[in-house]
């Protein structure tokens, strides 16, 4: 398919107004956002069915809070290890096939868990779905590089990244009615089947945007409108050597424990420390990712508009992510708060303002790094996500099960992400393009 430049097609529109030229461009690669979405939904359905049933399996298997974490920290040890094996795959064998490979897996693992009798398993399942989820991520954030300008990706990004709260949404909801007709064993395999009805939309949508006859050529030209980037791969020794690296992996490192905080303890603690019933556990979940949901978009939205207003891409990713700093404090103050609702509504802004930080942090990768080592840049970040999210896990899980207090775990919330963003400042303070040399290619 033949590329027209973007500048021939707006000619072409003369003055026919800005909606007809936003038609002729196209929008296809708003499908590919729409699949990216329901991936991640999917992703965190899978890992959040343990989480609304802790309680639950606490009571049939003993477990206490030690126990717990650590099956959290299994999840995690094996999730930032698949982070460098599968963002470093998806670069290798490409998008499409790559992401289809990773859900079949972490598919089966969810189902597996199933079978779990005794403490070994569900160890040994939660390190298989962890390994396996790995590559949501990495491959989400290739196919926006693949298929959105820069301008754009932000957006696209807090677009896919809501899933994980419509995800954290649905889970509680679902996971309860099916464990009252079929067991929690049920809720297992009912999550896990999900993965191949999405699996046959991808392989029959996903593919290169100039390999989709759908896409018309000034969509093209638009999703190529950025300077045109070299192939091949780049290794990870050279990746490791960039201070970009190094400002999206500790960016990473400090904020991405309390989104994991949040999921994987947030049920337990409203279930414990507010006397909330399993079976009532899914509408204040539901209100607290609805409300990070709207964060998720907006903070990709905040830095889309600035850019498209003039701003620089470096001003319009920061000041984004200070907004979202800032409006994450006041969780500090939600583990002394007697009101359910009040404690709800804290979370569930803090979760909103996480999201939107964590939109604008995915979206640093694709800024600083071209598409061909994007994969690689989210799954060394990633890794670095799941070690601070191991050391959460087991500070969480010691710190309730020796105090029984959750006031640690919320100070630490509330103060990660004016730290995470001095960080990125010192270390990429315009955001400039990481410079490759040509004989780091692998």
């Amino acid at each position: 398919m033949p590329v027209y430049p973007l500048e021939a097609e707006v000619a072409m529109a003369g003055e026919r107004g800005s909606a007809e030229k936003i038609l002729r461009i196209g929008n296809f690669r708003w499908v590919i956002c729409a699949l990216l979405f329901f991936g991640v939904t999917k992703n965190y359905m899978d890992r959040n069915v343990l989480s609304v049933l802790k309680v639950t399996l606490q009571h049939q298997f003993g477990w206490n809070e030690i126990d717990y974490g650590n099956l959290v920290v299994a999840f995690q040890a094996a999730y930032g290890l698949g982070m460098l094996a599968v963002g470093r795959l998806i670069d290798r064998v490409g998008t499409r096939l790559g992401y289809a490979l990773a859900m079949i897996f972490w598919s089966v693992a969810s189902m597996a868990t199933a079978l779990g009798n005794t403490y070994l398993s569900f160890a040994i399942s939660r390190c298989a779905l962890g390994f396996g989820e790995a590559a949501v991520f990495p491959a989400s954030i290739k196919a926006v590089a693949e298929w959105f300008p820069k301008k754009e990706r932000a957006l696209a990004t807090g677009i896919f990244n809501s899933g994980t709260n419509i995800g954290a949404i649905l889970t509680p909801l679902i996971v309860p009615l099916i464990v009252v007709r079929w067991g929690w064993r049920g809720a297992f395999v009912g999550i896990g089947a999900l993965g191949f009805v999405w699996l046959a939309f991808w392989w029959r949508i996903y593919r290169k945007p100039e390999d989709e006859p759908r896409v018309t050529p000034a969509e093209l030209a638009y999703i190529r409108s950025d300077p045109v980037e070299p192939s091949g791969r780049i290794k990870w020794l050279t990746l490791l050597r960039l201070r970009q690296t190094w400002a999206f992996l500790l960016g990473k490192f400090l904020v991405d424990p309390i989104w994991w905080f949040y999921l994987f303890w947030v049920p337990g603690f409203l279930q414990s420390q507010h006397g909330v019933a399993l079976t009532g556990i899914g509408v204040p979940v539901m209100v607290i990712y609805l409300i990070s949901d709207a964060g998720s978009v907006t903070g990709g939205w905040v830095s889309s508009a600035l850019i498209k207003r003039g701003r620089s891409i470096n001003a319009g990713r920061k000041i984004a992510m200070l907004i979202c700093a800032i409006g994450v404090t006041p969780v500090v103050f939600a583990y002394r708060v007697e009101s359910t609702w009040a404690a709800v509504l804290l979370i569930g802004f803090a979760a909103a303002c996480h999201q939107g930080f964590s939109a604008n942090l995915l979206t640093l990768s694709s800024d600083m790094f071209p598409a061909r080592a994007v994969g690689s840049v989210v799954g060394i970040g990633g890794m670095a996500g799941a070690l601070g999210g191991l050391f959460i896990a087991t500070l969480v899980g010691h710190v309730l099960q020796w105090t029984g207090s959750y006031r640690i775990p919320f100070v630490i919330a509330g103060s990660a992400y004016l730290l995470a963003l001095a960080v990125i400042q010192v270390l990429a303070p315009r955001l400039e393009a990481a410079r490759i040399p040509s004989e780091a290619q692998s």
